[in-house]
């Protein structure tokens, strides 16, 4: 008999249910009942309550009518992840000095597969956006915000995240192939910024630009919110993009990012540099 793996000898078969069972729910899937976990879980519906009861007792989830979803424990630890990466702190200063210039709510993102979740955000209070908080999640094809994170990827990278043959559309502007997207990502990666005027939330404007870390990965997309379906005049629209990229390039250089040919742009500054 072979001896077991580390990886075997300290596995833990119930830690390995219960985080299973978190991972059932979504944006689909709010609220899931007993059966329908055990059924996913091929699990036996005794083992299943005595999991829900602890990660009940713990505030991981909360039953209401024989329903179950997540609980407000999953939020904070969203929270400290957030607060746990060194890309946040690096990026609230600069995020803190887009929106004061700009006028604009400034976010910052991270990808997680096909989606892209907030981890920073610097609200306008004199003005409406949208109801982006930080853990919001979006769909990545569908934002300018997303497409940052795809700009590198080759098309049967782009396939291996999107193997089905159409996309989700959320608009009239979202892309409905993987065919479709490449070709809109060719024109990000040559601009090297994207702009959305209502393109996936009606009235509402974007523009976005990638962060990249020291091996040029890009590891986070910064933008900022219009709360107008087009962004006017010609020169505020170029204006709020040099703005961005000038941000998106500060945070990349403090990420240890050196392109090949240094941009003759300064570096955006905050209030902590200046």
């Amino acid at each position: 008999m072979q001896p077991a793996s580390d990886s075997a000898r300290y596995h833990v078969p119930a830690l390995e249910r219960g985080l299973r069972l978190l991972q059932l729910f979504n944006r689909q899937q709010v609220t899931l009942g007993a059966p329908d976990i055990a059924r996913a879980l091929q699990l036996s519906r005794s083992t299943v309550f005595r999991l829900l009861q602890t990660l009940e007792a713990l505030g991981f989830v909360e039953s209401h009518n024989g329903q179950w979803r997540l609980g407000a424990a999953v939020l904070r630890l969203g929270f400290e992840y957030a607060a746990s990466l060194e890309i946040t702190e690096l990026a609230r200063p600069l995020i803190d000095r887009l929106r004061d210039d700009t006028g604009c709510a400034a976010q910052l993102a991270i990808r997680d597969g096909s989606e892209v979740v907030f981890v920073l955000r610097a609200s306008d209070p004199s003005a409406f956006s949208s109801n982006v908080q930080v853990g919001t999640r979006m769909p990545a094809h569908a934002t300018v915000l997303g497409r940052m994170f795809l700009i590198d990827l080759s098309e049967a990278e782009l396939r291996a995240l999107y193997p089905q043959s159409r996309l989700p559309a959320y608009s009239e502007h979202t892309p409905r192939s993987v065919a479709e997207l490449s070709r809109q990502l060719q024109q990000d990666r040559l601009r090297g910024h994207a702009v959305s005027e209502s393109f996936f939330e009606r009235g509402i404007s974007a523009i976005a630009a990638p962060v990249r870390d020291g091996s040029a990965r890009v590891v986070a997309s910064l933008s900022i919110t219009v709360s107008q379906p087009r962004i006017e005049p010609a020169s505020r629209r170029e204006q709020l993009v040099q703005q961005v990229m000038q941000a998106a390039d500060t945070l990349s250089h403090r990420l240890n990012y050196r392109p090949a040919a240094q941009p003759k742009t300064p570096h955006y500054t905050d209030k902590e540099s200046a």
